[in-house]
């Protein structure tokens, strides 16, 4: 099972007072290389509202994650997930292909439809029929990325006589994620996507909530005719770590406990049928790198 960091991306969020500056995320990107973690994942957001907390910025995706594929050598880079609204899909799959040439090979294109309206109508982005903005946008995605070209006219979007050239270094592009739970994003994820990806980091950070999502996946799939066992699962959960415990005590829904807890906690993750976890680290700064940095020795004795 691999393990990811996911990086803070919004205004005063678990171990930033303010914001993480460019300089922090890349200082935590570096260290999550050199301590074990196998990638690092950036939300796409432009402003966000969570409940009734005020409303905090954020840094743009696609700018961090070119610039970590340029200063990183070997963790892999995930969006998690790119809105496919805020930007046209052809050019989404040209950026893509990019930022993986720039990393030499190792974007996660994770892909969403997107769900905070406040962001929406700030930006200026229609907020209606998005899972059908959705799944006509991840189809154009997907033939550019997987066959180099289309010719696409929809109600959406327009592809005429598109092509990606050149290619990058994988020729069938990056592997793509898709995070949701909806019974068409489902079949979609089952159709288009590598990977899918539940978020339990706000909420039940537990294994126990796989099994239902993984039937759901399951069925999705063979609705399609497609394999179950052919499309990874991953999960995004919080960990709280022994420093945020110590100031404010854990919080039932989330991983915490010493180094062994939490390591055999995640393992319970691998034996439901999870290939990669996206790890939230409470708090999600440098010094919660370092105080994770056990756990990974740990899994990685098995």
């Amino acid at each position: 099972m691999k393990i990811g960091l996911f990086l803070p991306f919004a205004e005063r969020q678990f171990g930033f007072g303010d914001s993480a500056r460019w300089a922090d995320l890349l200082a935590m990107t570096r260290r999550a290389e050199e301590v074990g973690f196998d990638s690092v994942w950036v939300a796409d957001h432009l402003l966000i509202r969570l409940g009734s907390h005020e409303q905090q910025g954020v840094w743009e995706c696609w700018s961090i994650v070119s610039a970590l594929a340029a200063a990183t050598r070997r963790i892999e880079i995930g969006t998690l997930v790119l809105c496919t609204s805020f930007r046209n899909p052809a050019l989404t799959a040209k950026m893509a292909d990019t930022v993986d040439e720039i990393s030499g090979g190792r974007l996660v294109l994770g892909l969403g439809a997107g769900y905070q309206e406040n962001e929406f109508r700030a930006f200026g982005y229609p907020f209606d029929h998005r899972v059908s903005r959705f799944a006509e946008a991840i189809e154009v995605i997907h033939s550019l990325l997987r066959k180099g070209k289309i010719d696409h006219v929809g109600h959406y979007y327009q592809a005429r006589d598109c092509e990606l050239r050149p290619r990058g270094p994988r020729p069938e592009g990056p592997p793509i994620l898709v995070g949701g739970r909806g019974e068409r994003v489902l079949g979609l994820t089952a159709r288009y996507a590598d990977s899918w990806n539940a978020w339990l980091a706000f909420g039940r950070s537990q294994p126990e909530m796989i099994p239902p999502l993984r039937a759901a996946v399951d069925a999705a799939c063979a609705k399609v005719g497609r394999d179950p066992a052919s499309l990874a699962r991953t999960a995004a959960v919080m960990v709280e770590l022994p420093s945020r415990v110590a100031r404010g005590g854990s919080r039932p829904e989330r991983i915490s406990g010493s180094s062994e807890a939490i390591a055999e906690r995640l393992r319970a993750f691998q034996r439901e049928g999870i290939s990669e976890l996206q790890i939230w680290p409470n708090p999600n700064s440098l010094q919660g790198i370092e105080e994770f940095a056990p756990v990974l020795e740990i899994l990685d004795r098995g």
